[in-house]
């Protein structure tokens, strides 16, 4: 988010004095970094809690339409990124994978067939496919097949092959890259400790150097918290009013992972399925084709793990410190209302790596305990707010729009692009309409609805698929 959010003021206002500040020795380092997250390009191509099903058994596609919009506008920027030399080589950091949901059972068959037919009716997912037929689900992905009984309950699957997996660690890295070789400056191993308003309506920032621990501060007109689990935080430290109310719930994540040559050669999608009763949406069960630092591995995750850490790299005190007059009783009742997720968490918790594979089986029956190791996710600090815990994110705002920070986990890299240009209209309100040719230059499309307009999202989107090589 903040290299997103500083490429775009850099681009827009090459004049004005950005500075950013890293508390670790690199950037990307937290939920950026590639093996903390799932690396799906969030497009609501095939995740199933973003078309929910009412009890009539109708499925309400407004929010996947919503996302995939969202996601078209990030695509739009990395081109006009990858066309200025700002961002390297596309498949550093994305590269085409196709995106696939299989499931188990009548119910879920029922259920996955009504979300395809209406799905299906809209521009952006016209490619989707959908099968019940082994064949045709083994020709897709064959270690959803292999050694799976015939006699089974009934699967099926749906597939869009312009899926893609995206190394968000890198792409944070080529941004702020760029960024510092454009006169921006980059400070690691530097930590903000404290913002205060000032009398005359700026922040002064104050921060801790990790050597020696020497204090430091700087003056700012305006001030993005786009520091992770952490951004609460902090922006309980500026005392804005906004803030109130606000809690953090910490889950950690584990991936089994694999990287034998066997098992990477059968496999070459993401595959979600459905998440287990009282699962938050970020634990639905996915078998992943990842491309790291040009290298493939299948992930299968994520298990839940509970740190009191907001971060990794935090402290077991966040949970505690986070506590507010203003937020408890919002967090107890969270608490109270959640008992789902709490069992959920407890049952992780005591899984072993038998147990954890034996997981991985229901996707992959093939799967062998000696072919797979556990890998540590990130931490994701979901947002507790009026009694309800909420798994997307959200960007809260001073009045007067002189500072602002993200809370929330998902799905967050994808969609940091349109995240960020509502910011920059929040907060810049009167440079907003300014901007908007510049903008409109990085992308094309801005404040159009794709889906409502077929031709312009098949030129667009063929477009986007050229230059981020995609075609794939």
């Amino acid at each position: 988010m903040s290299a997103t959010l500083g490429t775009l003021l850099h681009e827009l206002q090459p004049d004005w004095k950005i500075v950013a500040y890293e508390r670790l020795s690199e950037v990307a380092q937290e939920s950026s970094n590639a093996w903390n997250n799932a690396g799906t390009g969030h497009a609501a191509l095939c995740e199933l809690n973003y078309t929910p099903q009412a009890a009539d058994g109708s499925v309400d596609v407004a929010k996947a339409v919503a996302i995939n919009e969202q996601f078209q506008l990030s695509r739009q920027l990395w081109s006009s990124l990858v066309d200025r030399g700002v961002l390297s080589e596309p498949d550093t950091f994305i590269n085409p994978t196709p995106h696939m949901t299989f499931v188990r059972g009548e119910k879920n068959v029922s259920f996955l067939k009504a979300r395809f037919e209406e799905l299906s009716k809209q521009t952006l997912f016209a490619d989707m496919e959908y099968s019940e037929d082994s064949r045709v689900i083994n020709s897709w992905a064959p270690l959803l097949m292999q050694k799976r009984l015939k006699a089974d309950q009934p699967f099926a699957a749906t597939r869009v092959t312009g899926g893609t997996d995206v190394d968000f660690g890198s792409l944070t890295r080529q941004l702020f890259a760029h960024l510092s070789a454009s006169g921006v400056q980059v400070q690691t191993n530097q930590e903000v400790r404290s913002l205060k308003r000032q009398a005359d309506g700026t922040w002064l920032v104050g921060y801790r150097r990790a050597l020696g621990r020497t204090p430091g501060e700087i003056k700012a007109r305006f001030v993005f918290v786009g520091a992770g689990g952490w951004a609460l935080k902090l922006l309980q430290r500026s005392g804005i009013p906004e803030i109130k109310g606000y809690g953090c719930f910490p889950i950690g994540g584990q991936w089994l992972m694999s990287s034998n040559p066997e098992i990477v050669a059968r496999h070459h999608a993401k595959v979600y399925s459905k998440a287990t009763v009282g699962a938050p949406p970020m634990s639905v069960p996915h078998l992943d084709t990842r491309v790291v630092d040009g290298k493939t591995s299948v992930l299968f995750g994520p298990f839940a793990t509970f740190s009191p850490k907001f971060l990794k790299n935090g402290s077991n005190w966040d949970i505690v410190r986070q506590v507010r007059p203003t937020n408890l009783g919002s967090m107890l009742k969270v608490a109270v209302t959640n008992f789902d997720l709490i069992r959920y968490l407890v049952g992780e918790l005591l899984k072993t790596h038998r147990r954890k594979v034996a997981d991985l089986r229901e996707l992959m029956p093939s799967a062998k305990d000696e072919d797979w190791t556990l890998l540590q996710a990130g931490q994701r600090a979901q947002v507790m707010h009026n009694g309800t815990l909420q798994f997307g994110t959200e960007v809260v705002a001073s009045a007067d729009g002189s500072i602002a920070g993200l809370l929330g986990a998902s799905p967050g890299a994808s969609t940091a692009v349109p995240i960020m240009l509502g910011l920059l209209e929040r907060c810049f309100p009167e440079q907003y309409q300014g901007w908007k040719p510049a903008l409109r230059e990085l992308i094309p499309t801005l404040g159009e609805k794709l889906n409502d307009q077929p031709d312009l999202a098949r030129t667009t989107m063929a477009k986007t698929a050229g230059a981020l090589s995609l075609q794939g």
